[in-house]
C-alpha cells in the first residue's frame, strides 16, 4: 500500500524512490541520532497521485517531447507552462488531510503545550536528486519560514511545480532522466533559525584533496552560501588530526533572517562584518559530524548545517559527484574559434583585472559576456565567458556553452560552483566587482587555478614535462619527510617545480635584489621605493606561482656589508668591516634600519594579496637574541603582515644561541625553524669555512653539531614548531640523512641537482628507521 506522508523514523538511505534523495537521507541520519531537526516527507506516490488526478502527465509528455533545450526561449516557455498547469492543480482531499494533520503532529512535537504552529523549511527532494552519479543540487526549490497548515499545503505543490523549472528540465534531459519517472517528494522540517549556516565537503572541493574536510561559513540562513549570494568564510580540516589547516575570513555586509514573519535582508552589526562567523570548535565540531556521516556512507559528503543557540544541526546530506581523477583535473586552456592564445602576452607583464576564488579550476580565453538575469542567457555564444552578480543553478543552459564562468559573490561550494565542475570549466567566484570592471566583449583570460582574471590574452604557463636530462623517469618516491629545494632564480622556477619536490625551503632573496642593481637605501632616498618592491614581488611572484600551491619560504635578505657594498650606491651606505661574516648582518640589520626590511615585507604583501598567492611565507635569517626577533614580528605588525594560519613565520637556526635558547624562540611563537647547518657548524666548531686551510676540519658530522641539531628538533617537535635544514650535509654524508631522519626532522631542503638523490637517501632511511623500531619492539616481546 502506497503512502502519503513519512516521518524521518520510517525512512532510510535505501528509500530514494519514495521520498527522494534529500529526504531517504535525511531518515538515514536522523536514525543514527545525528543532529537532524525533526520532520517528515511527502512521498512521491503523493506527487504522481496529483500529477495523474489533474491530468498534468499528459501535458508534460507533449510538452517535453523532442524539446530542444538548448534553445532557451522554448525551453524557458515549456517549463512556465508545466508550473502553471501544477500550481492551478487541485490536491487530491486525503493527500491534503495527510499534510495537514502531519503538520499539526510535529507542531505538537516540536513546541510547549499552548504554543502557537511552528515556523517549517520545505525542501524539495527529488526521486533521481542526489545519487552517486548525478548530483541535482539546487535544481528545484526549497521554502522557509513558513508557518501554518494551508501555508504548508501550498509549499509542497510549489515544490512540486518546481520540479519544471527550465534548468531541472535541461539537466534531467542533459543526464538521460525521463521527465516522467522522475517523482518529487517534499520535506518539511523544522525550522533553524540559525545565527550562522553553511555547507561542508568532506573533501577539499577544489583539489579533490580527501585528507581535508572544507567549510564555509556565513551569517544567517544558508541559502545565501548555497545560492552563492555572498562569498563566506571558508575553513579546512584535516581529517586525521581533527585540527584546522587555514580559515580564509570573508567580509560579509548583509543577512538572510526571520524579521517578523518574514525573512529579509539585514545588515550585519559592524563589529561582526570582518569576523570568523564560527569559533574555532565549533568550526571541528561541525567536522565531526562531518567525518562521521562521510564513514556511515563510505563516500565524500556534501552536507549543510546551521547553529542556533550554540546547538549544530545538519540539515542535509548527499553524495558529492564531482570528485574527478587527477589526470581529469589538469589546467587546460580552452579557447575560443578566432582566439588564439598565439602571440598572448607574457605572464609577468600581464595586468591583472580581478582576483576571486577558484571554485572550478582551469583556465580560458574568451570575450566577456555580462548577464544580469537567467533571460538574458539566449546571449550567450559557445565560448563566451560569462560574468554575472552570482552564479545560481538558473544559469546552467548559459554554463554549457561558456568557456568560463566569473561571478561577484558566491563560494566554492555553492550549487553553481557544483555545476561547474561537473561540466569541466574553469570559475573564478567572488571577485566583489566583475560586473563593474569587466565589459561586454573584452577579451579576457581566466586563470580559476590561481583565482585571477588578466586583461587580453595572456600565456599562462602550463606544467611540462621535465627535461629528461635532470629528471629521472623513473616512478615518484614518496616519502614522510618533505624534500624541498633551495632556490634564488625565478627564471629556474618552472623547470625546478615540475620536479618531484614539495616546494621551496630556502628562497635567497640576494640573487634577486643583485638583480635590481642598486642599493635599495639608494632608492629610498631617491623615492623609488615602489620600483624595488615591484621588482622583488615580480621575483617571488614568478617562483611562488610555479610552486603553488606548495609553500615557498623566502629567506628575507641576509647581505653582509661587503655584498651590500657591491650594489649602485652601496659605498655610502655600508660600513667596512674586519669579519663581515660576524657583522653587520641578518636579523640585527631590521632593527637598525627597518625601512629596508619594510620594503622586503610590501613585496610579500603584493604577492600574497594582489597577486592570490598564500603560499609564500617568511623565514628570518641570523637571529642572535629573543628581542630580536620580537623586533621583528613588531615591524610585521606595522605593516599589516599578520600572523595568522595561512602566513608562516620561520627563523633560521644557524648561531649558537639559536641551540641555547630554542625553547624560548618557540615560546615567543614561531611556526617553524630551518637549520642553516653550514654557518652553525662554523660558528659551533670556530672554523671560517672560506678558510683553506681550515677546510678540511670542517665537518658537520662532528658530535657538538649533530647533538646541537638533534635538541633543537626535539625541542621543536615538543612545542609543535616544524623542523628543516638547508645546507650541503644530506647530499652529501647519507649517514648524516639518516640521522634526521632518525632525529624526526619534518623537512629536508637541498640544491635543485640532488632533488631525486636526496629523497631516494630519505625514503632508505625512513625504512631503515622502521625496521629499527620493529626489531626493537620484537626484542621487548
Amino acid at each position: 500500500m502506497t503512502k502519503n506522508v513519512l516521518w524521518f523514523s520510517e525512512i532510510s538511505k535505501t528509500d530514494v524512490a519514495t521520498a527522494g534523495g534529500k529526504g531517504a537521507n535525511l531518515g538515514e541520519m536522523a536514525n543514527l541520532k545525528l543532529p537532524v531537526p525533526p520532520g517528515f516527507v511527502t512521498t512521491t506516490d503523493a506527487y504522481f497521485s496529483f500529477i495523474n488526478a489533474n491530468g498534468i502527465d499528459q501535458k508534460i509528455k507533449e510538452l517535453t517531447n523532442n524539446l530542444d533545450v538548448s534553445d532557451t526561449k522554448r525551453l524557458q516557455d515549456v517549463s512556465k507552462e508545466i508550473k502553471n498547469a501544477i500550481e492551478s492543480g487541485s490536491i487530491p482531499g486525503e493527500i491534503k488531510a495527510e499534510i495537514i494533520e502531519s503538520y499539526n503532529r510535529l507542531c505538537g512535537a516540536t513546541l510547549p503545550i499552548g504554543d502557537q504552529e511552528v515556523y517549517v523549511a520545505v525542501r524539495s527532494s527529488a526521486s533521481a536528486e542526489d545519487l552517486p552519479d548525478a548530483s541535482f543540487a539546487g535544481q528545484q526549490a526549497t521554502f522557509l519560514n513558513i508557518k501554518g497548515a494551508e501555508a504548508v499545503v501550498d509549499a509542497v505543490r510549489r515544490c512540486w511545480a518546481s520540479l519544471f523549472e527550465a534548468r531541472a528540465i535541461f539537466y534531467r534531459q542533459e543526464k538521460g532522466f525521463d521527465h516522467l519517472k522522475v517523482g518529487l517528494a517534499a520535506v518539511v522540517q523544522k525550522m533553524i533559525q540559525s545565527e550562522t549556516a553553511g555547507v561542508m565537503f568532506t573533501v577539499d572541493s577544489i583539489t579533490n584533496d580527501p585528507t581535508k574536510i572544507e567549510i564555509e561559513a556565513a551569517y544567517g540562513l544558508g541559502e545565501i552560501v548555497v545560492s552563492g549570494a555572498v562569498t563566506p568564510d571558508r575553513y579546512l580540516i584535516s581529517k586525521e588530526t581533527m585540527k584546522i589547516v587555514s580559515k580564509d575570513i570573508a567580509r560579509q555586509d548583509w543577512m538572510i533572517t526571520k524579521v517578523g514573519v518574514e525573512n529579509k535582508h539585514v545588515d550585519v552589526i559592524e563589529d561582526l562584518k570582518e569576523k570568523q562567523k564560527l569559533r574555532d570548535e565549533e568550526i571541528v565540531k561541525v567536522a565531526e559530524y562531518g567525518k562521521k556521516i562521510e564513514q556511515h556512507y563510505g563516500m565524500p559528503q556534501d552536507l549543510e548545517w546551521a547553529v542556533e543557540k550554540g546547538r549544530i544541526y545538519i540539515v542535509q546530506s548527499r553524495a558529492i559527484t564531482t570528485i574527478k581523477k587527477k589526470e581529469e583535473t589538469k589546467a587546460e586552456v580552452k579557447e575560443i574559434g578566432g582566439i588564439s592564445k598565439e602571440g598572448g602576452i607574457a605572464i609577468e607583464k600581464a595586468s591583472i583585472l580581478l582576483r576571486g576564488l577558484g571554485a572550478s579550476p582551469g583556465t580560458a580565453v574568451g570575450p566577456v559576456k555580462i548577464i544580469y538575469s537567467p533571460e538574458e542567457l539566449t546571449k550567450i555564444q559557445k565560448g563566451d565567458v560569462l560574468v554575472t552578480d552570482m552564479t545560481t543553478p538558473d544559469y546552467v543552459v548559459g554554463m554549457r556553452k561558456a568557456a568560463a564562468v566569473v561571478t561577484n559573490a558566491g563560494g566554492t561550494t555553492a550549487h553553481a560552483a557544483i555545476v561547474s565542475r561537473e561540466l569541466g570549466i574553469a570559475c573564478i567566484v567572488g571577485t566583489k566587482k566583475a560586473t563593474d570592471i569587466l565589459k561586454d566583449g573584452q577579451i579576457i583570460t581566466v586563470d580559476a587555478v590561481h583565482g585571477i582574471v588578466y586583461e587580453g590574452i595572456v600565456e599562462l604557463e602550463q606544467r611540462k614535462e621535465a627535461d629528461k636530462s635532470v629528471v629521472s623517469s623513473e616512478g615518484a618516491v614518496i616519502t614522510g619527510t618533505k624534500i624541498y629545494v633551495n632556490l634564488a632564480e625565478p627564471s629556474l622556477a618552472s623547470r625546478v617545480s615540475s620536479r618531484n619536490v614539495d616546494g621551496v625551503g630556502l628562497l635567497r632573496a640576494e640573487f634577486m635584489i643583485a638583480e635590481i642593481g642598486e642599493h635599495p637605501k639608494k632608492m629610498l632616498k631617491e623615492g623609488r621605493e615602489n620600483e624595488f618592491i615591484d621588482k622583488l614581488a615580480e621575483g617571488l611572484r614568478t617562483i611562488a606561482q610555479a610552486f603553488y600551491p606548495r609553500p615557498v619560504v623566502y629567506r628575507a635578505t641576509d647581505f653582509k656589508t661587503n655584498e651590500y657594498r657591491s650594489l649602485k650606491g652601496g659605498e655610502e651606505y655600508e660600513p667596512l668591516e674586519a669579519n663581515p661574516m660576524m657583522g653587520y648582518r641578518g636579523c640585527a640589520r631590521y632593527m637598525e634600519d627597518p625601512d629596508v626590511f619594510k620594503l622586503e615585507l610590501e613585496a610579500i604583501k603584493k604577492v600574497r594579496e594582489v597577486y592570490g598567492l598564500k603560499n609564500l611565507w617568511l623565514m628570518i635569517p641570523f637571529v642572535r637574541k629573543i628581542g630580536e626577533l620580537r623586533a621583528v614580528k613588531d615591524i610585521l605588525e606595522e605593516v599589516d603582515l599578520h600572523h595568522t594560519i595561512d602566513f608562516k613565520l620561520w627563523i633560521m637556526v644557524e648561531v649558537p644561541s639559536n641551540v641555547f635558547l630554542i625553547e624560548d624562540f618557540c615560546k615567543e611563537g614561531i611556526d617553524g625553524i630551518s637549520i642553516g647547518s653550514n654557518d652553525l657548524t662554523q660558528l659551533i666548531l670556530g672554523i671560517d669555512r672560506d678558510n683553506a686551510t681550515m677546510a678540511k676540519v670542517f665537518d658537520e658530522r662532528n658530535a657538538a653539531v649533530i647533538n646541537a641539531i638533534q635538541h633543537v628538533i626535539k625541542v621543536c617537535r615538543k612545542y609543535g614548531v616544524t623542523t628543516s635544514l638547508c645546507g650541503q650535509a644530506p647530499s652529501v654524508y647519507p649517514e648524516f640523512t639518516e640521522k634526521l631522519v632518525e632525529f624526526g626532522i619534518n623537512s629536508i631542503s637541498v640544491n635543485p641537482d640532488v632533488i631525486e638523490q636526496v629523497r631516494k637517501l630519505v625514503a632508505s632511511s625512513e625504512q631503515k628507521a622502521i625496521l629499527n623500531r620493529l626489531a626493537q619492539l620484537l626484542e621487548k616481546e
